[in-house]
């Protein structure tokens, strides 16, 4: 059998040498020469070269550092004005080799400051309708004033510091450089006014409940927080104009947060004070709660809330929370209200438990109640098994209309019924998944601590990806919720969401590489497209085994640390030995899309007379019969070489050659194992779109049996535009399908069939659905 292959593979391989050698000699003109335009290259271009801070594997270099910075806080939340204020010192080591001239510290809400650049960074035109808040926020109503009052800024021993404030940015001209290995402390007092984000949006603020009078806090970004310093570009110090999130140092925290004493408040780090500012039947719920694995217990019910929503009390309350001992964090965010009802459920992650929590109005309900803490609950599950076990002691969703946010350990998210308890499926399932999103966002990047400000996939995307993961788990744990045998209807991640986006106009598009203030389309860009590109390389690329292997070690490799873009795609290649570099050029460096089809079929028997071409070819050589090797010919059918005596017939049948061949190098145990195939076809694969992807093609025969095979993404590397394939069946060929599970994003199918389905526009189909009814 191998021999019989062999002459094949011989005759052919001389064939096609007859051919090219005859194009060769009659192109008269030769075209000028070019640099390696490949898709296939390697991202040496791209990358930064390897060093002994980042290795060229994607992981830590020997030389790898990282500065931190620790804060003790004083915060008070002045509920009547919507003000807060904070008194901070900041502790600031210097890990790096280099001695540092001054240092920058973000001002966040600068950009809600009352003449703030960030609403002058668009240019916009006169709509021709507007809502009437929008139109009043856009031109009547006065500017929100809410960036930070800075009232000093301080050295260790109560010295004031020369500071100097650009938009969003500040920087501390220390007096003395901070000597390489050294840390020092300072003091930076503040106030801002708190803005409503059910107005403008905002990131951190309040809602308000006109009803009860009461609000509702969701507070984050609100203290001075340090700059990153890192080997890659120095000081992280990017403006925040409003869309590039956030790049932030590791550190220690410990904030006493008071409040008006009848609120709840919950935040990043563990509470030091519980049994102060519980009460008996909290605290005794409370312990219950860390025993209940199956279902929330309620910390405080829905009854007790509403009691409280008329109380306003004068007093004060301090509550005290602090960051374990080697668990650092990058952020701090805490909510805070009366209105607050609270419950909270133990996940059991390896060997320790984990506090699955959540807090909300009785306006959340009673889809709140229901659904929060389970899909807090699936997030960490499902994310720990993918990356690492969930390193804090709690993970906190929190009820805030319109948001979707996220800080260490706790984060806001949106989802509300109707007055009357309602709710739409849309309305269960947006609200899982958020929650899912957000706490999965203490993965990606509270821990694996990429630069939000600069590359906003590397959160998003990776965070959009598990989320699917997540989601479709928490279909199959939560038969209640999601119906027997039904799929979680994910919005994101599965291969054809992101066809509308990637076949959309170009103008408008932007490769996955770009800053997130620099791009149109903000949610596919940074969320939907890199979360499909992960799915699909995990799933049809790479194999779920090569990619979650490769996928953890990247995890885990970065934990707690700051990865870039390239330690990501180096650590994937190589913790699977897979090279990637054209995945990434494609899916991540361009705005290239996906399209493969079927360009031809051509039908061939096996004849062995020689063929026109053969004759001209030995005429042109004056070759004679002794001057070649005996030769096997394939006939396309309907050629003028062609007869259908051809047809049906074996090999060996219509070519001497090839029969003396079988019998004389092939033993009787070998010749009855020979299959010869009867039907011969030269399939032309083209590829409109950039991308190079695995071809997948369904075979389909006249007996009605399919034939699944897939070419590795390398078929495309010596053609970009165009491969033929040589199939032999003993069955006859009846049709082709390329990608028929749409697998690869593929943005027009109509030339995935071969032969070609006659497919109605969409204005006849909408003509036939009228005449229907």
């Amino acid at each position: 059998m191998n021999k019989l292959k062999y002459c094949f593979a011989s005759m052919l391989f001389l064939f096609g040498a007859v051919v090219f050698a005859q194009e060769v000699e009659e192109k008269k003109e030769r075209e000028p020469g070019h640099t390696n335009q490949s898709r296939f290259k390697q991202l040496y271009e791209e990358f930064s070269t390897p060093n002994t801070y980042r290795s060229a594997s994607g992981a830590p270099g020997p030389d790898y550092y990282q500065q931190q910075a620790d804060y003790k806080m004083d915060i008070e939340l002045d509920d009547k004005n919507a003000k807060i204020y904070g008194n901070e010192t900041i502790t600031y080591t210097n890990n790096s080799p280099d001695d540092l001239e001054f240092l920058w510290v973000q001002l966040d809400q600068n950009v809600r400051e009352k003449d703030t650049k960030s609403a002058l960074r668009n240019g916009n035109g006169v709509n021709f309708a507007y809502s009437a808040s929008n139109f009043a926020q856009t031109y009547i109503t006065e500017s929100f004033d809410g960036g930070f009052n800075i009232e000093s800024v301080k050295d260790a021993s109560g010295k004031p510091l020369s500071y100097t404030i650009n938009q969003t940015m500040m920087r501390i001209n220390i007096p003395q450089a901070l000597k390489s290995g050294d840390q020092m402390s300072f003091s930076i007092k503040w106030w801002y006014n708190i803005p409503d984000h059910t107005v403008n949006r905002a990131r951190s603020g309040y809602e308000y409940f006109p009803k009860d009078g009461n609000r509702a806090y969701v507070i984050a970004q609100f203290f001075p927080r340090m700059a990153v310093y890192n080997d890659v570009e120095g000081w992280q110090n990017h403006q925040f104009w409003g869309s590039g999130e956030f790049a932030l140092p590791f550190g220690a925290y410990e904030v006493n947060i008071t409040v008006p004493a009848d609120h709840v408040v919950d935040a990043t780090g563990v509470l030091q004070n519980r049994k102060e500012v519980f009460t008996k039947e909290m605290m005794k719920r409370y312990e219950q709660a860390k025993k209940s694995y199956d279902k929330p217990v309620l910390i405080v019910t829905q009854a007790e809330a509403e009691a409280k929503e008329g109380s306003f009390s004068e007093k004060k309350k301090t509550w005290k929370f602090k960051t374990e001992p080697g668990n650092l964090v990058r952020d701090f965010g805490f909510a805070s209200s009366r209105k607050f009802i609270w419950d909270m459920q133990a996940v059991k992650l390896a060997n320790r438990d984990v506090m699955a929590v959540s807090l909300y109005p009785k306006e959340g309900n009673p889809l709140w109640e229901e659904q929060s803490t389970k899909a807090v609950a699936q997030t960490l599950v499902t994310y720990s098994k993918h990356t690492f076990d969930y390193p804090y002691h709690k993970a906190i969703s929190v009820h805030a209309k319109n948001q979707g946010m996220e800080y260490p350990m706790i984060c806001w998210n949106y989802g509300r019924p109707n007055e009357d308890g309602t709710y739409s499926d849309r309305t269960k399932y947006g609200m899982i998944s958020v929650i899912i999103h957000e706490v999965g966002h203490n993965f990606f990047p509270m821990i694996v601590n990429s630069d939000e400000r600069q590359w906003g996939w590397m959160d998003e995307g990776l965070d959009t990806f598990m989320q699917y993961l997540a989601e479709q788990d928490f279909g199959k744990n939560y038969p209640d919720v999601i119906a027997p045998n039904a799929k979680y209807p994910s919005r994101r991640g599965e291969a054809s969401k992101i066809v509308p986006y990637m076949s959309g106009d170009q103008s408008r598009i932007a490769p996955i590489m770009s800053n997130p203030e620099n791009v149109y389309q903000l949610g596919p860009n940074a969320y939907g497209k890199p979360a499909t590109a992960l799915n699909i390389l995990r799933e049809t690329v790479m194999g779920e085994e090569l990619f979650d292997h490769a996928f953890k070690t990247y995890a885990q490799r970065w934990k707690f640390k700051h990865p870039t873009p390239e330690d990501f795609f180096r650590t994937m290649e190589d913790a699977s030995a897979v090279d990637l570099d054209w995945y990434w050029r494609g899916w991540f460096y361009t705005t290239d899309y996906v399209d493969i089809g079927v360009k031809g079929v051509k039908k061939y028997y096996v004849s062995g007379d020689k063929t026109k071409q053969m004759k001209e070819y030995m005429a042109a050589r004056n070759l004679t019969d002794a001057d070649l090797p005996p030769l096997v010919y394939l006939v396309e059918e309907g050629s003028e070489d062609y007869n259908e005596g051809l047809k049906g017939k074996a090999p060996s049948e219509v070519a001497l050659t090839l029969k003396e061949f079988m019998m004389d190098n092939l033993t009787a145990e070998e010749r009855a194992q020979v299959k010869e195939p009867k039907f011969f076809y030269e399939v032309t694969f083209n590829k409109p779109g950039g991308i190079p992807m695995p071809l997948i093609v369904e075979y389909k025969y006249a007996d009605g049996t399919t034939e699944s095979v897939t070419y590795p993404p390398e078929i495309w590397r010596k053609n970009d535009a165009e491969v033929k394939r040589v199939l032999s069946s003993e069955k006859e060929l009846v049709g082709i399908v390329i990608d028929p599970k749409l697998e690869t994003a593929d943005i027009d199918t109509t030339n995935n069939s071969w032969p070609i389905k006659d497919e109605k526009s969409d204005f006849d189909q909408f003509k036939e659905k009228v005449k229907g009814k």
